[in-house]
């Protein structure tokens, strides 16, 4: 098929390739894009070094990357038992055409909201873990997810790099002097967090209401007639269901798009596994 007809009848042109099962890019209708991960120092620009964890993944062209940083706080009244984990995507200007600089936009925002409900229903890491002296000290965990190249399914890319960095946080311990009441910071003895669970995103996006395929490109994502995201666990609970409008799905579909997502969590598991093994000193 010519790249003219592809530029003037988009879809068409993808019709013709999901009719027999595959994409223009080569991928099955049920295959991800290549996906690498790197986790810890040396990952992005210098002045990652400064973040208590960070990590970088790239889903095909998509790459995105998470910094953790974390701060000392009074926990908040009705929580006095509790630190906090503040996350935020970006989407600059700088990786796609698509978006402007300044504020914030629309999807921006919606994935920033996505990535805060998958930590709050996964219960990634007990927020009770993050206490240090109940009502005065807690740490707060500043998660910042920049999208360095947009090329579709920024979701996936945000979960998984998100879940790579904290894996990789190392927090000073830090005990109160009973006499001063002042924090003592001792940055020789580190502890990584307890990440009780492995939350994984698995996206799909929908065509003509009926084809369903998963990690959708950019311009997949623009012809597609609806998305949706299934998030799930270790033990291959559902975590979360995400679908912002467009075509609905039947019950049926629906365990499809679960079932694959079982399956991608085992990837991406083993994929960091496989990482963190790599980078532990010997």
């Amino acid at each position: 098929l010519s790249v003219g007809f592809r530029t003037v009848e988009p879809l068409e042109y993808y019709r013709r390739f999901l009719k027999e099962n595959c994409r223009p890019d080569g991928r099955e209708l049920g295959e991800f894009r290549a996906t690498t991960v790197n986790i810890g120092k040396g990952v992005g620009p210098g002045s990652i070094t400064t973040a208590d964890g960070s990590a970088l993944v790239k889903l095909g062209n998509t790459t995105v990357i998470c910094g953790v940083k974390a701060e000392l706080a009074a926990p908040a009244a009705d929580a006095a038992n509790k630190g906090y984990i503040v996350p935020n995507v970006e989407l600059p200007s700088l990786c796609s055409m698509r978006f402007r600089s300044g504020p914030p936009g629309e999807e921006a925002q919606a994935a920033s909201q996505f990535i805060a409900d998958v930590i709050e229903n996964s219960q990634i890491i007990a927020k009770e873990d993050l206490c240090i002296a109940s009502g005065k000290l807690a740490w707060v965990l500043y998660c910042d997810i920049i999208c360095l190249d947009y090329d579709g399914n920024i979701l996936d890319a945000s979960a998984f790099a998100l879940l790579a960095a904290l894996k990789n946080v190392q927090l000073p311990s830090v005990t109160i002097n009973e006499e001063t009441g002042l924090s003592e910071v001792n940055l020789k003895q580190k502890n990584p967090l307890i990440i009780r669970k492995h939350p994984v995103a698995t996206s799909f996006a929908i065509f003509d209401d009926t084809l369903l395929i998963v990690d959708p490109t950019a311009e997949e994502e623009d012809l597609a007639t609806g998305t949706v995201t299934i998030v799930t666990d270790d033990e291959g609970r559902l975590c979360s269901v995400h679908k912002p409008g467009g075509s609905p799905l039947t019950g049926a579909k629906l365990q499809d798009c679960i079932t694959r997502a079982v399956t991608r969590h085992k990837e991406v598991k083993k994929l960091i596994d496989k990482v963190i093994k790599s980078i532990k000193p010997k």
